[in-house]
């Protein structure tokens, strides 16, 4: 009977002791993804995506911060908004910003370029909207340079803002050109040789009207061809090259998006860079 009695409570015991350790233990839950991530894709390296893997785009009419993308545009690039931003480690949040569209509705930036899905990319990884209608890029958190398409505007004898076509006449029109990551102008200079900067003095005393422009290229929109580019040395400096045309700043270019530069003395002496410039 004893022995019985025992064996009872040893049972007891060790029942106890289970209920206890599986109250005890926690289940941890699977950590979301970000926001933002950072993926590798085959074609086009780290691009950014969202929370789903979905593909991420730029616009290269937003030279201005602005979207400038509304109404059907708007059903096949619909917006990319986040109001609480993760991100993968990598980014910086000081990339990231939210515009409110002139729609009301708000945009998540990155660089200044708002973000977009493309409706037709089914499934993770899809990049189907890279260079659509040439002003559509994958978004890339390290490009080298952008491809904008914007109104260019000089100014006219007085001063005052005027609209300039892409043959440097007076005119509406939309024109693609060249900029930095975060959207700053690039030019050339019609008196340029063939590899050859004939404007910059040797002291780069009028360096701060029109500074050289270089950067390492290595990440450019799909539009744009690395062996098009090349550098040079400038007085023991670097200055980066497209077909053979010294690259340039202009130093009156204090916000994102202009172009002043280009009725500089007079339109056309400094013009924008794309891939209908000419080679040298």
């Amino acid at each position: 009977m004893k022995k019985s009695i025992f064996l009872l409570l040893v049972s007891i015991s060790l029942l106890s002791s289970c209920s206890s350790d599986d109250t005890d233990q926690q289940i941890i839950p699977e950590p979301e993804a970000n926001a933002v991530q950072l993926a590798d894709n085959d074609i086009h390296g780290k691009i950014l995506t969202d929370t789903e893997g979905m593909s991420l785009y730029f616009f290269s009419r937003d030279s201005k911060e602005q979207s400038e993308c509304n109404n059907d545009c708007k059903t096949a690039w619909p917006i990319f908004y986040k109001a609480d931003l993760t991100l993968d480690d990598g980014l910086d949040a000081n990339d990231f910003g939210v515009i409110t569209r002139t729609d009301g509705e708000k945009q998540t930036t990155y660089k200044g370029w708002p973000l977009y899905y493309f409706a037709n990319d089914n499934a993770a990884g899809d990049t189907n909207g890279d260079k659509i209608g040439d002003n559509w890029y994958i978004a890339k958190p390290d490009y080298s340079l952008m491809y904008a398409e914007a109104q260019l505007v000089g100014r006219d004898s007085d001063g005052n803002d005027l609209n300039f076509t892409s043959e440097y006449v007076a005119g509406d029109e939309l024109t693609f050109y060249m900029t930095s990551s975060t959207g700053r102008t690039i030019y050339a200079f019609v008196n340029d040789a063939k590899d050859d900067n004939n404007y910059t003095a040797q002291d780069f005393s009028n360096d701060g009207i029109w500074p050289i422009f270089h950067i390492d290229i290595d990440r450019l929109p799909s539009i744009l061809d690395a062996s098009d580019f090349g550098t040079i040395d400038v007085f023991g400096r670097s200055q980066l090259t497209y077909k053979g045309r010294p690259l340039y700043y202009f130093g009156q270019d204090t916000e994102r998006g202009d172009n002043y530069g280009i009725s500089v003395p007079s339109p056309g002496i400094w013009p924008v860079v794309n891939t209908d410039t000419t080679s040298l």
